[in-house]
């Protein structure tokens, strides 16, 4: 059962609106998104790149500087290992053009998912060893590397360490040792002792800053790579982080950008999924063009997915982003599968009585575990492991609710683990098949989750009475937008609203279209796109119901409508 409360912060929403020029209602929207005083409403309005912190703000960021330039100035050979997400392929990319741009002789190298694992190995190292690599650069990985890092300076390599991911630590008492990589310079806003003030930066973000500051001290015009922003907005949204701050910048400017690419890739990447360039928004990033890009990081490699941001004519373009979104149609599929067999699992044995659910499927491809994680996640609202066989043992991943921290709870089981690394809403790790049902029974046991931590808790903006909603309050919630993790899209709400003619449309059954009439006679048209034949079958039994729904304009055969998408009945 869900949880609904009206947040009621308080402001003073008609002097907020009269001096932003907007309606009282966007005012405690934002409000309501915790953006307060003249300076962070401006921000939140009116950022532009001009108001992005000078990335020498970061520790080591100098050094790392220091280090490159020597390096692209001595023809030493670089070599950037990323990841095999959309954040590491795409950091890995801006590292790649920047240090071009520049001159250097650099190269690139990704982990395969399953062959290398996670992050950096000896066999990466070995590998650029053998092949005469002066410098590494880590990017979206690195920070949890100590072992390796210490491995490829043993053997005489330069190591530059950029990530974004927490430093990982040992408690000792109620103290924290953070365990650092012995690399010469570690750039990753999350050291403890960085002074830099946003924290909530992607592994792109972080490797977009480094080419910044590298570009100014080589005396080259920075805005030479200002094209890249448009990488660093779909690794922004890609990889979840929340849209406040720089990133709310980063991806308002790079969707701009993004629709109008030069980037061959991208653009027939855009093509190919049918997406209408001039609506590109977060929403496509996140549900199309991402899981495209992400694709071939589990299916296949991630090299091609980086082959289609480097392609350079046409043809290899749509070659490639047709190759991608065939490999996501598969994924699709695959987890389809998976997410049934879960569920059958936990519907069918004690597991649905766990707090924090630990879910072993052999057999399922161990790249889709996380995207299961977080369809159960959703379905029962509870920290999720999908655990999956793999060459050595078993690896797994996890998903978070806003509760638990799950990081800091492995890190309480660290023993269990041959590997493990993420943050508090999303892990992955490595154990030995013996290991299984002992992780379920200890991070159960450790797991401090009451009745009302695992209550689905719906906040509602306001409530808003349809005589509101009008075209022009929508097109002013534009302002609000991209929306995303930490800057949610709104979510009105209204109470006893009777619903009149509900019916299920759509070739796959998966659209719910009624209209909702509230107690004055004011009528809108709604559309629900959940489980509808569940919704349907409420509708049918009680008529008159509560609903949180945002606004929206439908444009159909050249006629605007109002419309409401409903989000939550009851």
């Amino acid at each position: 059962m869900e949880k609904w409360f009206i947040a009621m912060k308080k402001a003073d929403f008609n002097g907020i609106a009269e001096k932003y020029h907007i309606s009282p209602i966007t005012a405690r929207l934002i409000r309501n998104r915790d953006i307060i005083g003249d300076e962070e409403i401006d921000f939140y309005l009116n950022g532009t790149i001009a108001d992005l912190y000078d990335g020498m703000l970061m520790k080591d960021m100098d050094r790392a500087v220091d280090i490159l330039a020597e390096k692209i100035r001595e023809e030493k050979r670089i070599r950037i290992i990323g990841d095999y997400d959309i954040d590491g392929v795409n950091a890995t990319y801006i590292l790649q053009e920047g240090l071009s741009g520049l001159g250097a002789d650099v190269d690139t190298d990704i982990p395969d998912r399953i062959r290398d694992g996670y992050g950096l190995n000896k066999m990466l190292i070995d590998r650029a060893l053998d092949e005469g690599i002066d410098t590494i650069i880590t990017c979206d990985n690195g920070i949890a590397a100590a072992d390796e890092i210490a491995y490829g300076k043993e053997h005489g390599l330069t190591v530059i360490v950029t990530d974004h991911h927490e430093v990982p630590y040992i408690e000792i008492g109620e103290e924290k040792e953070y365990i650092l990589p012995p690399a010469d310079a570690v750039v990753d806003p999350h050291q403890p002792d960085c002074g830099y003030p946003f924290k909530g930066l992607c592994g792109a973000a972080v490797a977009y800053k480094l080419i910044e500051a590298l570009y100014n001290v080589m005396q080259k015009d920075p805005e030479d790579v200002d094209y890249l922003m448009e990488n660093v907005a779909i690794a922004t949204v890609g990889d979840v982080m929340d849209l406040t701050g720089e990133n709310r910048i980063f991806v308002k400017q790079g969707l701009e950008m993004l629709k109008c690419t030069r980037n061959p890739g991208l653009k027939a990447l855009i093509e190919c999924t049918g997406i209408h360039v001039e609506r590109l928004n977060a929403y496509h990033i996140g549900f199309v063009i991402g899981p495209c890009i992400n694709a071939s990081g589990r299916l296949d490699t991630a090299k091609r997915a980086l082959d289609l941001l480097n392609a350079r004519t046409r043809r290899d373009a749509v070659m490639l982003a047709e190759d991608l979104k065939a490999l996501n149609d598969s994924r699709k599929e695959m987890t389809e599968k998976g997410v049934e067999e879960a569920v059958r699992l936990i519907e069918t044995t004690d597991l649905k009585d766990d707090k924090v659910l630990v879910v072993y499927l052999p057999d399922c491809h161990e790249s889709i575990a996380g995207i299961i994680a977080g369809r159960l996640k959703e379905k029962y609202y509870r920290p999720v492991f999908i655990l999956t066989k793999s060459e050595d043992g078993v690896k797994g991943s996890g998903r978070s609710i806003e509760t638990y921290d799950m990081f800091a709870q492995m890190c309480r089981c660290r023993a269990l683990f041959t590997k493990f690394g993420g943050h508090k809403l999303a892990a992955g790790l490595s154990l030995k098949e013996e290991n299984v049902q002992r992780f379920r029974e200890t991070i159960n046991e450790l797991a401090d989750l009451s009745d009302e931590d695992l209550q689905m808790k719906v906040s509602i903006d306001m409530q808003l009475p349809f005589p509101y909603i009008t075209e022009e309050l929508i097109h002013e919630l534009e302002l609000l937008e991209p929306f995303g993790k930490g800057n949610p899209r709104p979510l009105f709400a209204e109470k006893n609203l009777r619903v009149i003619r509900p019916a299920v449309f759509g070739k796959n059954r998966n659209v719910l279209k009624c209209r909702l009439e509230d107690s004055a006679g004011n009528q809108m048209e709604a559309v629900y796109f959940g489980d509808v034949e569940a919704c349907l079958a409420q509708m049918e039994k009680k008529p008159v119901m509560s609903f949180t729904y945002y606004p929206a304009v439908n444009e159909y055969m050249g006629r605007k409508t109002l419309q409401l998408t409903i989000v939550n009945y009851q």
